[in-house]
C-alpha cells in the first residue's frame, strides 16, 4: 500500500492511501483507517518527521570509491526538517556554496514511538520506505569539522514520492539516480554495510524514534554535482520515483 501526502483537486491537503481498486482514499496515519475516495492534485512530502537522521558511508562500493575503509559502526548525522521538500518540488541552489551533490538514498519512515529497538523487531516500528535525496553543498562539508551546514539548508531533502508499506526484502531493492535522464548512480540496497534492522536497534538506543521519523540509509557510489536547471531523479524499486529540479 502506498501512504502520502497530497493537496486535493478541491484545494484540501490531506493524507491518503492507496485503495484496491487503483483509486486513492483518504486516509489517517494514527489509526490506520482508510475513508473515501479522493482525488489528487499534487503530491507533498509524505510525511513530515521530527527528525531525519541520515547514515555517512554506508554502501560498501561508495567506500570503496571514497578510498575510506569500511566503518566499524555507523556515522549518524541529521537534517532538519525545514530541509524537506516532496516530488517535483524546486531544490533552491545556495547563495553560500559553489558545489551541490545529489545522493540517491532509501530512507525508512517510523511507524510508532520506540526506545531500544532489538534488531530482530525492526519491522514492527517500520511504517514503509521511501526515496530521499540527501542533497549536499558538498565545499561546506569538506571545510566544516562537522556537516550540519552543508546538509542542512531548505530544500536539501526532497523525499517521496510516497510511502511504500508492502515491501517484503528492503534488503534487496534497486537504486539509480539519473541526472537530465542519465544513469549516475545504480546499485541495490544488498550492498548496505549496516542493514535497516542493525540501523534502527543502534539509532534507538541513542534516541527515541517518532512515529513519521526518517532514517536516510546512506547513498551508492556516483555521487556528484548539479547545476541550475538539472532535472535529478531517485528511483527505487517497489517503491517510485522521486523527481526535482535544481533552481536559483
Amino acid at each position: 500500500m502506498k501512504t502520502g501526502r497530497a493537496i486535493l483537486v478541491d484545494g484540501q491537503c490531506a493524507c491518503f492511501a492507496s485503495c484496491d481498486n487503483g483509486q486513492y482514499c483518504s486516509y489517517d496515519p494514527k489509526t490506520g483507517d482508510i475513508g473515501r475516495a479522493v482525488e489528487i492534485s499534487r503530491l507533498l512530502a509524505p510525511v513530515i518527521p521530527s527528525k531525519i537522521i541520515a547514515i555517512g558511508l554506508n554502501y560498501r562500493e561508495h567506500a570503496l570509491e571514497m578510498d575510506m575503509p569500511i566503518p566499524e559502526e555507523p556515522a549518524i548525522f541529521f537534517k532538519p526538517p525545514s530541509s524537506i521538500i516532496g516530488t517535483r518540488q524546486n531544490i533552491i541552489y545556495p547563495s553560500q556554496s559553489s558545489h551541490v551533490d545529489y545522493e540517491a538514498e532509501l530512507a525508512v519512515v517510523i511507524s510508532k514511538r520506540c526506545k531500544n529497538i532489538v534488531p530482530d523487531k525492526a519491522g514492527e516500528y517500520i511504517w514503509g520506505y521511501t526515496c530521499l535525496n540527501d542533497v549536499t553543498a558538498r565545499d561546506l562539508q569538506q571545510k566544516d569539522p562537522q556537516w550540519t551546514r552543508g546538509k542542512s539548508f531548505d530544500t536539501f531533502a526532497p523525499i517521496g514520492p510516497w510511502i511504500e508499506t508492502s515491501i517484503d526484502d528492503p534488503g534487496n531493492l534497486e537504486i539509480t539516480a539519473r541526472l537530465n535522464n542519465e544513469i549516475k548512480q545504480r546499485s541495490s540496497t544488498s550492498d548496505l554495510i549496516f542493514d535497516i534492522n542493525y540501523l534502527l536497534g543502534f539509532i534507538s538506543h541513542i534516541m527515541t524514534l517518532e512515529q513519521g521519523d526518517c532514517i536516510s540509509t546512506g547513498t551508492p557510489p556516483g555521487v556528484g554535482p548539479m547545476v541550475p536547471g538539472d532535472l535529478i531523479e531517485i528511483e527505487i524499486s517497489q517503491i517510485g520515483r522521486l523527481e526535482n529540479t535544481l533552481t536559483r
